[in-house]
């Protein structure tokens, strides 16, 4: 089977480690107070990848917790990608010098392509992840609260012909949820870019969910709440990573 990197979530509002349900800032969740804490737990069940979103970002459109990126990057040693409220070159700069080795862009994308396209054009495809966040299979921004006309394959075809290789795509209506991954909307999108590096988000509620994406050849998935609530446990992922 195709192995498919496990790439846990911390999300923050305010220094802390949180998740929301379908990306509602009233519906906050407080998970721990330390977020090196939990990235620490992270790295000893030998995971390697970390998806850091700063939310206060998001809604401040510009980097906000940079410092959380800082601590956790220089404290441990996952390569963390980096994303929420990056604007402006500035946002990008302090995000690499703070430590991230990749980012990903999803509002910018969509509303200032010449930014994002530079982007891409100055650090490479390597570092920039291209975020596809969609409900009913339409592109959202800004955090969610606003959605477009824009179909998810279009805007992953205008990209993927400018050089993008990883797209994160979540589903919104399941994020948060634990009702399980948009299957079908991963088959859909692969079966148009069978080359992309897919990494698919939103709705882990169990292990078996992973191995379904992995049959399907999803270079990744992002897990949050799936992990804090323990439905999927560390020993678990352990466990995976070493079987494969």
């Amino acid at each position: 089977m195709n192995k498919i990197e496990i790439i846990p979530a911390i999300d923050i509002i305010d220094g802390k480690c949180v998740r929301l349900s379908q990306g509602d800032y009233s519906r906050k969740t407080v998970y721990n107070e330390n977020p090196l804490e939990v990235a620490k737990m992270f790295e000893d069940a030998g995971i390697n990848r970390l998806h850091l979103v700063d939310l206060d970002g998001a809604k401040s459109k510009h980097i906000v917790n940079y410092k959380v990126l800082e601590t956790i990057a220089s404290k441990t040693n996952l390569v963390i990608d980096f994303g929420g409220g990056l604007k402006s070159d500035k946002d990008l700069e302090i995000a690499f010098n703070s430590g991230a080795a990749m980012i990903t862009g999803g509002s910018i994308a969509v509303k200032e392509r010449e930014t994002f396209l530079s982007w891409l054009e100055n650090y490479g495809a390597e570092k920039i992840i291209l975020g596809a966040d969609a409900k009913d299979k339409m592109i959202a921004v800004s955090g969610w609260t606003e959605a477009t006309e824009l179909s998810i394959i279009d805007f992953i075809k205008s990209y993927s012909e400018k050089g993008i290789q990883k797209v994160i795509s979540t589903d919104i209506s399941r994020d948060g949820m634990l009702t399980g991954p948009s299957l079908e909307l991963y088959q859909k999108i692969l079966a148009e870019f069978p080359e992309l590096g897919l990494i698919a988000s939103g709705g882990i509620a169990t292990i078996d969910d992973i191995y379904k994406l992995a049959e399907m050849k999803v270079l990744g998935v992002i897990t949050g709440k799936a992990i804090y609530e323990g439905r999927i446990s560390l020993n678990e992922i352990k466990k995976y990573n070493l079987q494969y």
